[in-house]
């Protein structure tokens, strides 16, 4: 509960920029609420029913002058500084963030451009030379000299498929000559790169490319509209090791497949032939599947079925012999459709590095961004690689203070970028056998971008005012329900002196029981005819504890077992139409349990008030709401309002 009232808190009071000029409606203990807030907020929470009367607005008025007491009462009892609350709002502060440091423009171009790739299937050879993005200098320049070498080899008529059996390091290279087939966007983290050359190529293009792998000479051989998807069901004859008995599967399945032909039920034939007996028993059913899940005759043959319904002739694969059948076709989705999900993967994967950058050349573009690389050159001078690259090196204890860089009056010193590379030891590390300036210059790139990233978000506030108006409200929520929760809500819940006497001078005669009926329910452990009309007659007459007496005389051949409960009237069906001292409801029973039951209405209790402990959660409810009442009158006297008038009533529309 106490979380969705944050939640409606924030939605209800999130306000919109101000002018400078913005006159001032009211104010708390001088705390001034614009104009234009209050605009916003009416109209946002009235929507259509915000018809600006004065009847209208006051009401409204009064609604947020409540809260805006509520949240002075909190920033003085200092809940502002509870660390939980800090946190939380630190936590939100920095996802708003997230949704401001992004430069928007790129990222959705790149949105474009993956639904762009995905509208087709592309088809290449590639040749591999193995090399990790963060393999040392000197191997990643033999890897790309070598791939240098084959390109040229290539492009110069060489036939591509006997270079790539020969010399790729992709080991399925032997066998398909270097042919990987279709591939369709997007590819996997680490390769956009080698997305983007093949997409933007010609057939018979052949590109030297980067990926996390290493170095591909790349050839694309032909484009086709994307297949998309393709949800199919199969029979499977599963091949033998034995080729007599493939030749006996090859001439059942035929045979299978004619029969289909002639009008035999599918679901059948799945039960009986298939030895997929996982999908069998599911009409042979497989699901959806885009290119290159299966192998590539299987993918043929169903693309290849023109309509829903369509059954293959038997294709075979290296696992046996399939008949498939096309259930429906998923093409790629409007753009509209695919957005969404599209701007979360480009959003997790590397190519989002390019929209990073952007923003962060834009950030030091509009701070005016001074770097001193002489100070760099300098600093890396002193250090030795035998200590630098290892866990040894520890900053300079006497903190030095050169500035590395500048944002604005900002300066950032060797004793921060020192902090930096104690903190990314791995990345220090890692750059053991590598010549130390270019592990210095990329810890030096890795910090002065997260520096700018910080920088910007530190400026947020002055840069969008809608951003500074976001975060005050969902403070002021957080501290709205702080406050809340100690004045109101846990007051309420823990005075239970204070609650017993609100309830016995306020609410004793509000929450009212109906007339009830204390009901006997009996339940016997057989349905015998005879023992069922012995027990009902005697429990006509007698009380349930008697009829338990009589009836169960040994513990261990217990007959029944009766419960005793307190029905409301028309609050249940179980006693259907029966409401009178003594009347019992029809028998039932269960031949499956061997049971039988019914009810005996032993009372009427007359309608009476509930007590406190009937009542306690509708009385926590109503204590909370005096309490509340109470206390924003000592708001009131605490925190004089002042409003001005002529400010409220040029709101009004006549």
């Amino acid at each position: 509960m106490y979380k969705n009232f944050i939640a409606a808190a924030i939605l209800l009071f999130t306000t919109a920029a101000f002018a400078q000029t913005d006159p001032v409606l009211f104010t708390v203990k001088g705390n001034p609420v614009s104009l234009s807030e209050f605009r916003y907020i009416y109209a946002k929470t009235n929507q259509d029913k915000a018809d600006f009367s004065e009847k209208s607005l006051r009401d409204y008025l009064d609604l947020y002058t409540k809260f805006k007491l509520k949240v002075q009462k909190a920033r003085d009892m200092q809940l502002d500084t509870i660390p939980a609350l800090r946190s939380e709002l630190d936590g939100y502060r920095r996802q708003l963030a997230n949704s401001y440091l992004v430069d928007k423009e790129v990222t959705d171009k790149l949105i474009q451009e993956a639904y762009q790739h995905m509208q087709q299937d592309v088809d290449i050879s590639h040749i591999l030379i193995l090399c990790d993005r963060n393999a040392k200098a000197a191997d990643t320049l033999r890897a790309y000299s070598r791939a240098m070498n084959l390109l040229k080899m290539v492009k110069g008529g060489s036939d591509f498929g006997k270079i790539a059996a020969d010399s790729s390091e992709d080991k399925s290279a032997k066998e398909n000559k270097g042919n990987i087939g279709f591939i369709t966007a997007m590819l996997p983290d680490g390769y956009y790169e080698l997305e983007k050359a093949i997409y933007s190529a010609k057939p018979g293009d052949i590109k030297l490319v980067r990926s996390n792998s290493g170095y591909h000479v790349v050839k694309v051989n032909r484009f086709r509209p994307a297949r998309g998807e393709m949800e199919v069901a199969q029979i499977l004859f599963r091949k033998s090791d034995n080729e007599a008995k493939n030749a006996e599967l090859r001439t059942r399945i035929d045979s299978v497949y004619a029969s289909l032909q002639r009008g035999a039920n599918w679901d059948d034939a799945c039960k009986r032939f298939s030895d997929d007996k996982v999908s069998a028993a599911k009409a042979g059913y497989l699901g959806f599947f885009g290119i290159n899940r299966y192998q590539r005759a299987f993918e043929d043959a169903a693309f290849g079925l023109g309509k829903d319904g369509d059954v293959s002739q038997p294709v075979e694969t290296s696992i046996g012999w399939h008949i498939i059948k096309r259930l429906s076709a998923r093409p790629v989705g409007s753009f509209d459709m695919m957005k969404r999900p599209l701007t979360e993967r480009v959003k997790r994967d590397g190519r989002s590095e390019i929209a990073k950058q952007t923003m962060i050349a834009r950030i030091k573009k509009e701070s005016g961004f001074q770097e001193y690389p002489k100070v760099l050159e300098q600093w890396a001078a002193k250090q030795q690689d035998s200590i630098f690259l290892t866990f040894k090196w520890k900053p300079d204890p006497a903190k030095p203070q050169t500035a590395l860089m500048r944002f604005k009056d900002q300066a950032y010193s060797i004793a921060e970028f020192e902090d930096y590379c104690a903190r990314s030891g791995r990345d220090r590390m890692r750059g053991a056998g590598m010549p130390l300036i270019e592990t210095v210059n990329r810890l030096y790139k890795s910090w002065s971008d997260d520096t700018a990233m910080q920088f910007e978000e530190s400026q947020l506030d002055k840069k969008y005012p809608e951003f500074k108006s976001l975060m005050r409200e969902y403070e002021e929520g957080i501290l709205l329900f702080e406050a809340l929760k100690q004045n109101v809500w846990d007051k309420a819940n823990l005075d239970t002196v204070g609650l017993e006497k609100h309830f016995n001078q306020n609410l004793k005669n509000k929450y009212r029981w109906d007339e009830r009926a204390r009901v006997s329910i009996y339940t016997l452990k057989t349905d015998d005819p005879k023992v069922l009309a012995d027990v009902r007659a005697f429990a006509a007459k007698n009380p349930a504890a008697e009829v338990a007496k009589k009836f169960n005389k040994k513990e261990e051949n217990e007959v029944l077992t009766t419960l005793e409960k307190l029905y409301e009237k028309g609050k249940n069906k179980d006693l259907g139409d029966k409401w009178s001292a003594g009347a019992m409801t029809d028998a039932k029973t269960d031949a499956g349990t061997k049971t039988a039951s019914f009810l005996k209405i032993e009372e009427i209790i007359p309608a009476t008030s509930k007590t406190l402990s009937e009542a306690r959660g509708y009385a926590v409810a109503d204590y909370q709401d005096y309490l509340e009442k109470q206390w924003i009158e000592e708001l009131r006297k605490e925190y004089p309002v002042k409003l001005n008038e002529d400010v409220l009533m040029s709101l009004v529309k006549k």
